[in-house]
Order: structure tokens, then sequence, then C-alpha cells
């Protein structure tokens, strides 16, 4: 959406009209970071990182200043600090991170029983019914930036508008400790001239059939015939993709459930480098994972890549989906464009995994917003039923179909987890 260094902030103005922008996505700014730095005010108009600094190790966070420099969570330490050699490196302390995160919570549920989490730093709220209380939307939002930063001595960027998805683009405009109220006459306004792959539900897939179309913004998608979006990106996300060009959906904050995930994850007996390999497992814990989905009943809306290095540090990785889905192939798509942030020449893996979190009932599945993947949808279910009558193993995707049918050697774990998963962009 935005370059994330803070160099394309965007706020409003006082006399902005709040009064349609009931609709809060509130997002803590350089989150990790920022908490690191309460200990050490020193450094705060310095680059910083948080992590590990031996010489296999990845980013946990970076503040704003190290983002001018290119610095990104999840990037290689050693790139990290060879971009920014001033940098200053800090170890990351996640119970801290989760102590905080409940605080934050906390003030978000204090103004409105409408909060619907998204990780450990951001959360959508709906504040129509609270305006009695405390005011329009853009008082609320200040209220809750003014406890934020008195309380926990962290700042936090709010994006205001009629729509989820707009509210969410907004916050990241607003970054960081800013305001950015979209009324919802200035939807259209505020949303063509963005770029096309900023549109949430746009993966890397989708984004490079768009570009290949020549729309580079969201106001091109929107001008375009909607037959031509359908015959380049499927019928159903051809058709949502253009409502959401026009600034259109329905869905409201869902209120916090219980979290569970569904992973598989395999143990290497010996340290991997070939992309191409931890790709092709990638692909194969992803149609295990929407198996065990589908069998359960469940879809989700967070898919979590776990990487663990040959010196045993750890990492992950997570990408919220617009809907929530069972196909083994936006699960695919989405861990691996996680992956390809990740993966660096060299790159030794010991371990690597895929899950799924924030689950529902998979009744509706296909029948929310939009469903881009009424086509894979449809395979794979024709692949459940072969399964049920041959047993597993019977059909397999092509590509992983390789000369040798060799398939890495390693603990695989194919149970569901009951227990709730951390997000956030590395885990110690």
């Amino acid at each position: 959406m935005s370059r994330q260094d803070g160099s394309d902030r965007t706020v409003s103005a006082a006399s902005v009209d709040d009064s349609s922008a009931t609709l809060l996505h509130i997002d803590m700014d350089a989150f990790f970071a920022s908490v690191e730095l309460l200990d050490h005010p020193e450094l705060v108009d310095k680059p910083v990182i948080v992590g590990h600094r031996s010489g296999r190790s990845v980013v946990t966070a970076a503040n704003y200043v190290a983002r001018r420099y290119g610095v990104n969570s999840a990037m290689p330490m050693a790139l990290a600090l060879r971009r920014c050699p001033a940098a200053v490196v800090l170890e990351p302390h996640m119970s801290r991170y989760r102590d905080f995160s409940e605080q934050v919570m906390g003030i978000f549920t204090d103004m409105t029983p409408l909060v619907e989490p998204l990780s450990i730093d951001e959360a959508f709220l709906d504040v129509s019914g609270a305006r009695r209380l405390h005011g329009s939307p853009a008082v609320i939002a200040a209220l809750i930036r003014e406890r934020v930063q008195n309380e926990t001595g962290l700042t936090c960027s709010v994006g205001a508008a009629s729509t989820k998805f707009v509210a969410k683009m907004a916050s990241s405009r607003a970054k960081p400790n800013g305001l950015l109220v979209v009324p919802a006459e200035d939807t259209l306004a505020f949303l063509h001239p963005l770029p096309v792959g900023s549109l949430w539900g746009v993966g890397a897939m989708t984004e490079k059939s768009l570009l290949g179309l020549g729309l580079r913004t969201i106001g091109d998608l929107a001008a375009t015939p909607l037959p031509v979006l359908q015959k380049s990106i499927g019928e159903a996300s051809g058709r949502k993709l253009h409502e959401l060009a026009w600034g259109r959906d329905q869905r409201g904050v869902t209120l916090e459930r219980e979290e569970k995930s569904v992973g598989h994850e395999i143990t290497f007996e010996h340290d991997v480098t070939d992309v191409a390999r931890l790709r092709s497992e990638l692909l194969r814990q992803s149609d295990a994972v929407a198996v065990s989905l589908r069998r359960a009943g469940l879809v989700g809306r967070c898919v979590v890549l776990k990487l663990r290095y040959t010196d045993f540090s750890t990492v992950t990785r997570s990408r919220t989906l617009a809907e929530a889905t069972n196909v083994g192939r936006r699960i695919y798509e989405e861990a691996a464009a996680s992956f390809d942030v990740l993966a660096a020449r060299g790159i030794r893996v010991r371990l690597i995994g895929v899950r799924v979190e924030q689950l529902g009932d998979g009744d509706g599945a296909g029948l929310g917003l939009w469903d881009p993947d009424d086509d894979w949808r449809g395979a794979e279910l024709a692949v459940d039923s072969v399964t049920a009558r041959f047993g597993r193993g019977s059909v397999r995707p092509a590509s992983l179909l390789g000369p040798s049918q060799a398939r890495p050697v390693g603990l695989d774990a194919t149970k569901p987890n009951p227990r709730s998963g951390e997000r956030g962009d590395a885990n110690p």
C-alpha cells in the first residue's frame, strides 16, 4: 500500500466530515521496534533493527529511520546491516509485545465492544454505536491515539472510512502516528489514484495479471469493462474486484473468536538450499492444510509461513486474506508470496511450515464479499472425491511430480493445532 517508511504519509485536516466514516482500522507504528525503544529513548532518532545479530538471522522489525535505508522485517540481517551499517541491533522480547498488545486491545474495547483483532498490533473497530458516548469517529480515533500514547508510550495510526478495506488502506497512508479520514463521498477520489496492487484482496498473481492488462491504478481497474477483467482473472474475482474498485464493500466488523490454527510443517534431515524444492514443499503443505480445513468444515483468513534456519533462528510471516478460504491454491499463493520476500541466495532452511489461522465455519465458503477461487475450489473438491474413493496420493498437483518423485524426509505435523498462534513479522 504505502512504502512503509512514512515518506508518503497523508493525514486529514481537522475540518474533514467524518460522519460516514464509522469503521476504524488501527495499526500500531513499528510495534516491536517501538516497544524496544521505550527502554532506549536515546535511540529514537537513530536507525534501529530488532533481531539477533548473527550472520544467518533475520530482521524481526525495524523503526522508520531504518526503513528509509531499505531495511524491512524478515530481511536477512546481513543484508540489512549492509544497507544500514550504522543501525543499532536490539534483541527481541516477544513476551513484552504480547503484554503491550493486550493493553492496547483493552483500550480499543473500552471505546467500543465491536473490535475485530487482525494481529498482535492491529484491529478493526466499529464506532457507529459509540458516537453518543464518545463523539464523532475522528474524535474517537483521537481519543484512542491519545490513550495509547499516554498509557503505553507507543503511537498508532488510524484509518477511518465507511468500509473496512478503505479504512485499512487509509491507516497505511497515515503512518506513522497519523489519522486519515475518508468520507463516503470521497471514497473514489481516494481509491482511484492508488496502485492497483494496493487493493485489498489483490495477491501477487492477480496483480501480475492486472498489470499485464496495462492497469496501473485502481481507477484503471474501475474503468475496465467487466468482461475484460473476468476473462483475465476469472468471473468471480473480476466481478468482486470491480466492486471494490468502485468502493463497494458490505462486510462489517466480526467479533473476536477463539483463535485456532491448522498447519503442516516439516524438519528436513539435511538443511535445504534449493529454492525450487522449498516452493514445492510449500505447495504440498498448502494442499494438505486445505484438505484438513475442508474435512473439518473450516475456513481461515490468515496464512502464516514459518521458516527455521540452520542456526535454529525462526521467522514467521503472515498475510491476512480479504476473505476466508480453504482452497489450497490460495493458501499456497499467499505462503509463496511471503517466502519470496524471505528467500535469498544461499539460504539454508532446516524447517518449513504453513498454517492457517483465524478459523471460522466453512459452510459459507465462497459466499462472502467475493470468491476469487471458484475454479480452484471446484478442482480441489473433485480431488477430494477421488481421494475418498481411491486413497490419498492418487491425485497430486503436476508441479509436485518430479523425475525422482522424491519427498523430503522429516517430521510432518499433520494435525490441527488448537493453540493460539503468534502473529507478527518474526518470532525469535
